[in-house]
């Protein structure tokens, strides 16, 4: 349940007031070894994936700034080292709120020139229906230092970290972070394990997108990859594989039914996607069945817009 209330927290609050509305002086930061020099840290938002060792900490999403103090306790906990970097996934709050924190207790923060503008300038984050909330501009301190067009290397306890930018997925501006001596890989919100995925469309995302980059994953990685979704526990291979044929499926269905000519109150009414349901839209689901097809009909609209073809 915690998981659906941080969720819900980013998309029905802006920036800090969301923060400020959370209890987080019950929230334990959960740490989990992944490799010799990898950790997952799990607290209130999204995951944390940290490369810890001499040469210092690599943390890929920093959480909520109130859990600061708790997340660098926890490194403390496995070894005495500095954050030196942070690398951050997508622009939301929940993964990027404790930028200015870290920055400001030296570490360099890295992230792709769409999620820099996007926390300058600010702005509506939703999927173009039921879900549409303003997000401030970030302060200036909690930017990134560093930013990539489309994929940059930090070289750090024996492991080449790879920042790779896939466009127009979750976000604009989503990177996917490959650990490759780890055989691990960091989707952040490209990939999620609470159901249907929620896709940015206002912030430049589509399904597309989300799409093309779980298909770039797993044409890279090999079978014993383990994957680390931005919300929920480690996965596999095959649970990636099988998350990406239902974005596959799901886009196909409303597709169909666009050509045809049906419209989304139709789609709704005939539960197109109720053979996805039981599986990706639980009781009180962040995104239910209704909003992910607002989604895809959105997100499919949209693209045909940008091709000339006709909108129904």
């Amino acid at each position: 349940m915690r998981l659906r209330l941080d969720l819900l927290c980013i998309l029905l609050a802006a920036g800090a007031a969301c923060a400020q509305q959370q209890d987080f002086s019950k929230v334990e930061i959960k740490s989990t070894q992944l490799g010799e020099h990898l950790y997952l840290l799990q607290g209130a938002g999204g995951n944390i994936t940290a490369s810890v060792g001499a040469d210092g900490v690599l943390m890929v999403d920093d959480e909520f700034a109130p859990l600061a103090d708790k997340i660098r306790a926890a490194l403390r906990a496995i070894a005495d080292a500095p954050v030196r970097y942070v690398i951050d996934t997508h622009y939301h709050f929940d993964h990027t709120d404790a930028n200015a924190t870290f920055a400001r207790a030296g570490a360099t923060v890295i992230a792709a020139d769409e999620l820099r503008a996007r926390l300058v300038s600010g702005g509506t984050i939703g999927n173009g229906a039921t879900i549409s909330r303003e997000m401030k501009a970030a302060e200036p301190g909690a930017l990134p230092q560093i930013t990539f067009d489309h994929e940059l290397t930090v070289h750090l306890n024996g492991e080449d970290v790879r920042a790779v930018h896939y466009p127009h997925a979750h976000t604009a501006g989503d990177s996917i972070i490959y650990f490759p001596t780890a055989h691990t890989v960091a989707m952040g919100d490209i990939f999620v394990r609470y159901g249907f995925p929620f896709i940015d469309l206002n912030g430049g995302g589509s399904i597309d997108g989300m799409i093309a980059a779980c298909q770039a994953v797993l044409q890279q990685v090999p079978a014993d990859e383990r994957i680390i979704p931005g919300h929920g526990e480690p996965a596999g291979v095959e649970d990636l594989r099988t998350y990406l044929k239902m974005l596959e499926d799901t886009r196909a269905a409303v597709a169909k039914a666009l050509k045809s000519g049906r419209s989304l109150a139709q789609m709704k009414q005939e539960h197109l996607l109720g053979a996805w349901s039981a599986q990706y839209s639980p009781p009180k689901a962040f995104i239910d069945t209704d909003a992910f097809t607002d989604t895809l009909f959105n997100s499919l609209n949209a693209h045909a817009a940008r091709h000339g073809k006709p909108v129904r």
